[in-house]
């Protein structure tokens, strides 16, 4: 006699549908973001401070004498008078103009050059290599030819400071143009597009991220041209308020100037990168995490 099995009977899984305010859901943050989050201002301000904590308890205990430099509380009084009899602000004005002038000469020089050396074969041939020999000249050599070709007014001043900008403009100009993608001139070339039209519309616009930071590194070399400029036969000047203090053995002045130099610098650069951020938003970068 056999016995025949039934199959085991198996319960099928309650599926019941679920809503969505059922789940416990939890948001997926990047690892990037959570981080305690300290304002970016705040983290940029922290080395300057300590550097200034350290300084001046160095110059507290003595370690750091007052004639080889002075406190920041001595520097702090010191630019505070400055301010308030009128001699910085008037310095100030002075240097302004000064690199204002330069840059603006600089800026046409390097760029037109720039423009007729990557635009124009025949224009590289003529124009980048007495430009490449030029710029490996210390310009601050050149002071001496600048003083018996212009005198020793403000002409000799804001052609050392011209002389500063225009090579670190052409370059970075020079290699944006000729760093422009091949493939986007012929896809324009395929559109139509005439030569201005592709110079317009796709050489200068993929030279000018270039143009930006060749725009940064003038600025810096700007105020390093400056400092050596208004050293030389000036009577008026945040280097020439640094050249008297220098006679006097006043290291409170002398700082006082360069911190004025920071940050106009600074100042300067933060103009361009704010240039930057509206003439660039098309190039999407890493901003670091």
């Amino acid at each position: 006699m056999s016995i025949s099995h039934a199959p085991p009977v198996t319960e099928e899984p309650d599926i019941s549908p679920v809503s969505v305010s059922d789940l416990d859901l939890q948001p997926l943050v990047p690892a990037s973001s959570r981080r305690t989050r300290v304002p970016r201002w705040l983290r940029r301000a922290t080395g300057p401070v300590l550097l200034l904590l350290l300084r001046q308890l160095l110059s507290g205990t003595g370690a750091l004498p007052p004639d080889v430099l002075a406190s920041p509380g001595r520097i702090a009084r010191v630019g505070g008078d400055m301010l308030a009899d009128g001699s910085l602000p008037a310095a100030m004005g002075t240097s302004l103009q000064r690199v204002a002038g330069g840059l603006l000469l600089g800026l046409v020089v390097g760029t037109g050059l720039a423009l007729l050396a990557g635009l124009f074969r025949i224009g590289e041939d003529l124009v980048d290599a007495p430009v490449q020999m030029l710029r490996t000249v210390p310009f601050v050599g050149l002071i001496p030819l600048f003083i018996i070709w212009f005198g020793i007014g403000e002409a000799p001043k804001v052609a050392i400071i011209t002389l500063g900008v225009t090579f670190p403009l052409y370059l970075n100009v020079y290699a944006g143009i000729r760093g422009v993608d091949a493939q986007l001139i012929e896809a324009g070339e395929s559109l139509g597009l005439s030569r201005w039209g592709l110079v317009r519309h796709v050489v200068l616009p993929g030279a000018l991220p270039g143009a930006m930071t060749g725009l940064r590194y003038s600025l810096g070399i700007a105020w390093l041209a400056l400092v050596f400029a208004e050293q030389v036969n000036a009577d008026s000047g945040i280097g020439f308020l640094m050249v008297q203090a220098r006679d006097f053995l006043r290291t409170d002045v002398i700082v006082v100037c360069l911190v004025v130099y920071a940050f106009l610098g600074l100042l300067a650069d933060f103009i361009v990168r704010s240039l930057e951020r509206v003439l660039l938003q098309w190039r999407p970068t890493f901003t670091g995490r």
